[in-house]
């Protein structure tokens, strides 16, 4: 489990797209190193950011599954795969569907992003206060027999979570000046609204449709099935890291989404008493699935 590694700060516009640039031109950029890693440089000014902002920068790129670090010895950031083909295709990150892809390797992130998948994946209720959430998941914390955690820390989170998805224009009754207003790139996907300002009530925002391209659910299903060819629809809509549960589908919007699939012939629904499931064709990898979605909007 994982908290708080974002230092307060959550994604701005532009940070990801600066992240992937800076990696592919120096992989030791966030070490302090040159790219052969002979000479020592400032990350601060390479990047252009504060000291603090660089260490959220650093977090933010491996919890979104965009760049990885080797786990032992000499520490350099690298292209994921999905890093990669999103560097082909949507280099400055601007397509929904981007958005999305990044938003569920965040959310099934649980060891590097425990907040956010505790949000999405576990958290039970749709409205909801900085304090429900933060004592849920003190709870949470409790039964999964890991070590306490600050409640500040826990805040924190809350705080970020609730900056990543909604735009602080519209947390204000003020309005916002321009240089207090970088917003989340994920705030425009409006998975998170304000339900009453006054009381600092939320509401998670049930995902519909075309919210959610098609062919980056089919790459959220492909990867939640982990290779097998039937999967229960009930799975896809209910259990942790699925894409119901991570986009927080009705099961109307969840099978409006699998028809289409059905159509464009990368599934069958198959439905029989009691028991409905999907059968993938050819069993997609996820990889293969976002490459087919850049290509649909190429």
């Amino acid at each position: 489990m994982k908290f708080r590694a974002h230092d307060t700060f959550f994604i701005r516009k532009g940070w990801l797209s600066k992240g992937i640039r800076s990696v592919r031109s120096n992989p030791n950029v966030f070490m302090g190193y040159s790219a052969d890693g002979v000479d020592k440089i400032n990350p601060m000014d390479s990047l252009g950011l504060g000291a603090n902002m660089v260490k959220s920068l650093r977090f933010w790129l491996q919890a979104v599954g965009l760049t990885e670090e080797p786990p032992t010895g000499k520490k350099s950031q690298a292209l994921t795969e999905l890093g990669s083909i999103i560097n082909k295709n949507d280099p400055y990150i601007e397509e929904t569907g981007t958005l999305c892809l990044l938003h569920y390797k965040l959310c099934s992130n649980a060891d590097y992003a425990t907040a956010w998948h505790y949000f999405y994946n576990v958290f039970p209720l749709r409205s909801f206060s900085r304090d429900d959430f933060v004592t849920s998941l003190e709870n949470y914390i409790r039964m999964s027999d890991a070590e306490a955690v600050a409640k500040r820390s826990l805040e924190d989170d809350f705080n970020c979570i609730i900056d990543t998805y909604v735009p602080r224009e519209k947390r204000r009754a003020t309005r916002v000046s321009p240089e207090n207003n970088i917003d989340s790139p994920f705030g425009d996907l409006g998975f998170i609204e304000i339900e009453n300002r006054k009381t600092s009530l939320y509401r998670k925002k049930s995902v519909g449709k075309t919210a959610l391209p098609p062919l980056v659910a089919l790459a959220a299903i492909a990867d939640f099935s982990n290779g097998e060819k039937e999967i229960q629809i009930g799975k896809i809509l209910n259990e942790v890291n699925s894409v119901g549960k991570i986009f927080n589908l009705d099961t109307i919007a969840l099978s409006s989404l699998l028809s289409d699939l059905e159509r464009l012939g990368h599934l069958k629904i198959i439905r029989t008493a009691g028991l409905d499931v999907i059968r993938l064709n050819d069993v997609p990898c996820f990889a293969g699935c976002v490459g087919l979605y850049y290509k649909s909007i190429s």
